[in-house]
């Protein structure tokens, strides 16, 4: 079954041809360890943006007339290894036919195929990934599997270099393979006086970032609806002017949004979903829209 139009977009603004950006959902919830349901998240948060509006107040902009194609789904589901040979093949794809790919999780082993098309693609090229989460998704191994969602960021570093933002939480093994200049704790950035991380931050990032975004980084306050919820995570305009600060300073080549697993009778966090993904989109073309 194909979703929505991302924002509820007509044909003339989701053609694939002359859209510049295409959103990939993959409805993947394999590895999840807690609570099950992020293989909803990609239709929740489509749906969500078709009761969005379109006009970005802050930029002045509608963003969506550069064209937001919305792809079919990925459906292997056999393994989160055969999940990730198909989302680098079709992610590839999107590169190789010049589009703008957002990855829509599912849970966080999604991104791994992303992060393999991405590194191939900009081979010999400064890049690096951009991790926002509240786990520090460094296990080498979980459950059996190199590809379980608690190792994406430990399959990342094998691609590229990392940056870690927002972590709140890991086991103690992971805690050799941490860079610690690498890392920014979220404790350490909700110090109202150590403002100068940012700025830390955007000096050890690549001319070329893909960003990933599992929405558990932030606080369960405004996002509830994760696999792994973990108290202390980041605030919606503090998300915001990081990633303004970002987009301001490296090329943001790509980005997924992972984790969201929707609550019934609460879908507020679908809606906070959606609006960072526009967001973002905003920022980043920006310059394209009058």
């Amino acid at each position: 079954m194909k979703y929505k139009n991302f924002g509820g977009l007509t044909e003339q603004y989701s053609k694939f041809e002359s859209s510049k950006v295409v959103i990939l959902p993959v409805p993947y919830d394999g590895t999840s360890t807690w609570i099950k349901g992020a293989d909803k998240g990609p239709e929740a948060l489509i749906e969500a943006s078709c009761n969005m509006e379109l006009y970005d107040i802050n930029a002045d902009k509608e963003i969506y007339t550069i064209g937001i194609h919305t792809a079919e789904p990925v459906r292997e589901r056999r393994s989160p290894e055969k999940l990730a040979v198909e989302v680098e093949k079709q992610v590839s794809y999107l590169l190789k036919k010049k589009k703008f790919p957002i990855v829509i999780g599912g849970e966080h082993s999604v991104s791994i195929g992303a992060f393999k098309a991405f590194a191939d693609f900009y081979k010999g090229s400064d890049f690096s990934i951009l991790q926002f989460d509240a786990h520090a998704d460094m296990r080498q191994e979980y459950e059996g599997s190199k590809y379980n969602h608690a190792c994406v960021m430990a399959r990342g570093a094998e691609l590229a270099p990392i940056i870690q933002v927002g972590i709140r939480s890991m086991s103690i093994e992971e805690r050799t393979d941490i860079k610690s200049d690498r890392i920014y704790y979220a404790d350490f950035i909700s110090d109202a006086g150590k403002t100068t991380w940012m700025y830390d931050l955007l000096n050890k990032l690549g001319k070329n970032v893909y960003i990933t975004i599992d929405l558990d980084v932030f606080d369960p306050s405004i996002m509830g609806s994760t696999g792994t919820p973990e108290p202390g995570g980041l605030l919606w305009y503090q998300m915001l002017e990081i990633l303004n600060k970002v987009n301001e300073k490296v090329n943001i080549v790509g980005f997924d949004i992972v984790e969201l697993c929707p609550m019934k009778y609460n879908k507020a966090p679908n809606f906070l979903a959606a609006k960072l993904l526009y967001h973002l989109l905003t920022q980043k073309f920006s310059s394209l829209v009058k």
